[in-house]
């Protein structure tokens, strides 16, 4: 043999030992970027949670103390426990399930803000007290707030209505009615009803509270 033979079969076995690690190393790097991948989606799934969770505590809370204030008794509070998994499944049945339930309400409320559309059901919210509004004054006055709120051009709150409705508003609030937001919440109901509803259906949140917690040999006392 040569000299140049053994010289070129060692950097043959040195250059495929080294592409064998390198093999290795990048299946391993594809690995850890695929750990570190689910690792951060957990993360984010478990931050958004919590952003929920907060955002709830708040409107819970006002709803609480709100009932708190209304009631004659002193030191009367009620408590909004989460609902049981099949309760909140009674949600997807229909948009009025989910409304009628208060922390279902707060829930929606909760979802809303975080896709910039509270104002929806806030001005859902403010009808429905106006609608049960007995003295013509008091009607009169949460009429104004509620057109200065949500109704007329560049309100704090304003809602996404036609102009012809805004203007049929803007004369029935000179003497108010009962009917005065009628169009107007019908409406602003359909749009929550058919696209912000389905959302909240499918929202992280919402598919956490319908999930059963399994019970474990313990709980079960075997």
């Amino acid at each position: 043999l040569s000299r140049a033979g053994p010289g070129g079969a060692m950097q043959s076995a040195l250059l495929l030992a080294l592409q064998q690690e390198g093999g290795r190393m990048e299946r391993g790097g594809r690995r850890r970027s695929e750990a570190e991948e689910a690792a951060g989606k957990g993360r984010m799934k478990r931050t958004i949670i919590k952003d929920w969770k907060t955002r709830l505590s708040y409107f819970l809370q006002n709803s609480a103390n709100s009932t708190k204030m209304k009631s004659k008794k002193v030191g009367k509070h009620r408590t909004y426990f989460r609902p049981s998994p099949e309760e909140a499944q009674l949600w997807s049945e229909a948009f009025d399930e989910l409304l009628a339930n208060k922390y279902g309400l707060a829930a929606f409320r909760a979802f809303l803000k975080s896709e910039f559309c509270e104002e929806n059901i806030e001005f859902w919210l403010a009808c429905e007290d106006f609608k049960k509004t007995k003295s013509p004054h008091k009607l009169t006055s949460k009429a104004k707030k509620i057109y200065n709120d949500f109704i007329e051009k560049e309100a704090p709150k304003e809602i996404n209505i036609d102009f012809q409705t805004k203007n049929m508003i803007a004369q029935n609030i000179q003497e108010a009615t009962h009917t005065c937001f009628s169009a107007a919440q019908k409406r602003v109901y359909s749009l929550m009803e058919n696209n912000s509803y389905p959302r909240f259906l499918e929202s992280e949140f919402y598919q956490e509270l319908c999930k059963k917690t399994p019970i474990t040999r313990a709980a079960q006392g075997t």
